[in-house]
Order: C-alpha cells, then sequence, then structure tokens
C-alpha cells in the first residue's frame, strides 16, 4: 500500500488537519505561490522548501527565513534530515512530521492555513512524549505552595498547592504542562499527579493550615475522584481540604448540589475557582454556595485604574458571595494598590505574588 509524508497540525478545538507533502519540491511560505501557504506575519514569503532525500527521508531547508525553521524547537542552519514525528515549526505554525498509508489519513486539499499571531513556539505535538508519560507515573514530579492571606492583617490563613514539573526535557509551569497533556487528552491523570504529590509531599510540611488543591474540569463529577477523596479522609483525617472547582465545571445545578452535599459528607470543603472568567454561574452560585469564591486574576488585574461602573460591578459581587455566606478571595494580586481596593470592596482574602509566591516544596 502506498505511503505517503504528511504534515499534521492541531487546530483551536482540538481537531487534526493533514496536508500532503506532495508534490516535491514542496514551498512553504506567505506567497500564494507555495505549496503550502502560512497565512502569518512571521513567516517569510518564501520560507522553507522541503524535497526528497537520496536516503528516503526528507530534507527541509530553511530559505534564508527571517524567523527562521525550527525542529524540535531549534533553530536549523540551512538545512537537515527530518524523521517521522519530528516536530517543526515556521514562524508560530506548528507541525508533526508523519507518513501514513494513504486510506488511513484525512487529507485537507486547502493550500491555505490562517494561523495566529504570537511570539512563542506553541506546545500542541509533545517532542518528548516518553517523559512526559513518566511524569503521569510520578517521576519528575515536583510542587509549591502559595499562601493565602487575610486581607485586613496580610497573615498567612492557608495555601493553595500547586504542581510543578522537574524533568530536564519537560517545561515546569503547569499552564504548559497541561497544554501538552491536552494534546494527549492526558488532562486528568496530570491533575491527578500532581495533586497526589501535593498531598503525599507538601501536605505534611503545612500542618494546621486549610489547604486548597486544584481539580481539571473533565474529573470534576467522576466517581474515581470522589473515590481518592475518601481515600483520603480515611488516611489523612487531620487535613483541612478545600478543593477548587473550575467555573468551566459548574454547569450542572443538581450535580453539582449533589456533590456539595457528599463533599460535606466527607468533611471537605470546596471552592469556585477562576469565578468571573467566563460566565459568571450565579445560579449555581445560590443553589450549591461554596465556602470560597476565588475571584479570577483577570477580573481584578489593575483593579485600582479601573472605572466606577467595573468596580461597581465586582463589588456587587462580591457583597452578593459574603450574603450567600461564602469567603470571597482575590486572586493575582500583585499591587498594592489592588489590595487596598479589594480590601474596600469587601475581599476576606487575597492571593498573589504581592503577599507570597509559589514556595518549592524543598524549601516549605
Amino acid at each position: 500500500m502506498e505511503r505517503q509524508w504528511f504534515l499534521e497540525s492541531i487546530a483551536a478545538d482540538g481537531s487534526h488537519f493533514t496536508y500532503p507533502i506532495t508534490p516535491l519540491p514542496f514551498r512553504i511560505g506567505r506567497d500564494a505561490k507555495n505549496d503550502l501557504v502560512l497565512a502569518s506575519r512571521g513567516l517569510s514569503r518564501n520560507h522553507a522548501l522541503m524535497t526528497a532525500d537520496i536516503s528516503g527521508r526528507l530534507r527541509l531547508t530553511d530559505l534564508n527565513s527571517t524567523n527562521g525553521s525550527f525542529v524540535g524547537r531549534r533553530r536549523i542552519e540551512g538545512s537537515c534530515l527530518l524523521d517521522e514525528n519530528d516536530i517543526v515549526h515556521f514562524g508560530t505554525a506548528e507541525f508533526r512530521v508523519r507518513m501514513r498509508a494513504l486510506d488511513q489519513t484525512r487529507i485537507d486539499q486547502m493550500g491555505t492555513m490562517l494561523v495566529p499571531n504570537g511570539l512563542a513556539l506553541s506546545e500542541l505535538f509533545v517532542p518528548n512524549e516518553p517523559e512526559f508519560l513518566d511524569l503521569l507515573d510520578g517521576e519528575g514530579v515536583s510542587g509549591a505552595a502559595q499562601p493565602i492571606v487575610d486581607s485586613i492583617s496580610r497573615k498567612i490563613v492557608a495555601y493553595e498547592l500547586l504542581g510543578r514539573a522537574n524533568h530536564p526535557r519537560l517545561p515546569s509551569a503547569p499552564i504548559r504542562l497541561f497544554s501538552l497533556a491536552t494534546a494527549l487528552d492526558r488532562e486528568v491523570e496530570l491533575s491527578v499527579a500532581f495533586r497526589r504529590f501535593s498531598l503525599a509531599e507538601i501536605a505534611p510540611r503545612l500542618p494546621g493550615f486549610p489547604l486548597f488543591a486544584n481539580t481539571h474540569p473533565k474529573e470534576t463529577f467522576s466517581r474515581e475522584f470522589f473515590a481518592s477523596l475518601v481515600h483520603l479522609r480515611r488516611h489523612q483525617p487531620e487535613l483541612d481540604l478545600v478543593i477548587e472547582i473550575h467555573e468551566t465545571a459548574v454547569t450542572e445545578t443538581a450535580r453539582l448540589i449533589d456533590l456539595a452535599a457528599r463533599f460535606r459528607d466527607i468533611g471537605v470543603r470546596f471552592a469556585y475557582d477562576d469565578f468571573g472568567a467566563g460566565q459568571a454561574r450565579l445560579s449555581e452560585l445560590g443553589e450549591a454556595p461554596a465556602h470560597f469564591v476565588k475571584f479570577d486574576m483577570g477580573l481584578l488585574h489593575d483593579i485600582h485604574l479601573a472605572g466606577d461602573r467595573k468596580r461597581r460591578v465586582v463589588s456587587d459581587l462580591v457583597k452578593l458571595v459574603l450574603d450567600l455566606g461564602s469567603v470571597p478571595l482575590a486572586e493575582g494580586i500583585e499591587l498594592e494598590a489592588e489590595a487596598e481596593i479589594c480590601r474596600d470592596m469587601g475581599f476576606r482574602l487575597i492571593q498573589g505574588f504581592l503577599t507570597g509566591k509559589p514556595i518549592p516544596f524543598e524549601r516549605l
């Protein structure tokens, strides 16, 4: 069966697209005469060229482009040979080199690909997939704890447990790691690995403090997740645990009311995380009030510079949260002016670089 080289890309919605590398030589760039036209200002008009090598592999040649061509996130000089599953970048456009039987691959015939402008290479494909899978098994997992303080006294009253990676071939930041996990559909497993490490290694170093633990929206209502909490309460009954539920998971009031009741039965409190980042789920907030409501940092960034209308909206939301018996928490506070406005609005707790950066677990 005939086999064909392809470039595979991933759209913003997670769908995969494949572009046959044919005919050879195969030209890539912004100019409409190229075989693959990438509509991005980061691309040169004639950016790169793919040709057949005598070895049977593909050869990638950069055509003296302004921003370069990358293989494995390293800029190439001149040309290099490509292998299957290599990750290549042209400006901000990312592709994986594949070879498949023609009848196994969806072929997209369009010759132009729209690419959003950006400053950094994307992380949609995982170039170090074996190392990432090792991370899910606990190898190289690390963590940190960020203080949560009283808005008036600035005394530390709780900590948020944060996952990190300590691996030379993987990014350490959670947001980049979850981008990798999303590409592999392994977000829940990464969330579990981070939480398992935090509760086993960090929690014992912070006795007596309420500890906020993150969850991924895909696991919020799963049986496995709740069973893990039951197991945790049996073996660490002294732990004052607060489960953070992301706003995007708060979509079904009945399920949320049931989950809140089950949390209460096993002695676990919960918080709505990133409140105000998308749809402020006011109905769920009223039907199943959380112990804490964490206002999204995007809502509060430069709040001291905001107009009266925005301040009034945020202030009214804080009052609503207080009236429901929940504790409002301001996330992402970096400036004293932001903290003062939040305190005056009625926020009881503050979290952010102003009052404490994440502390690596080795220093706790």
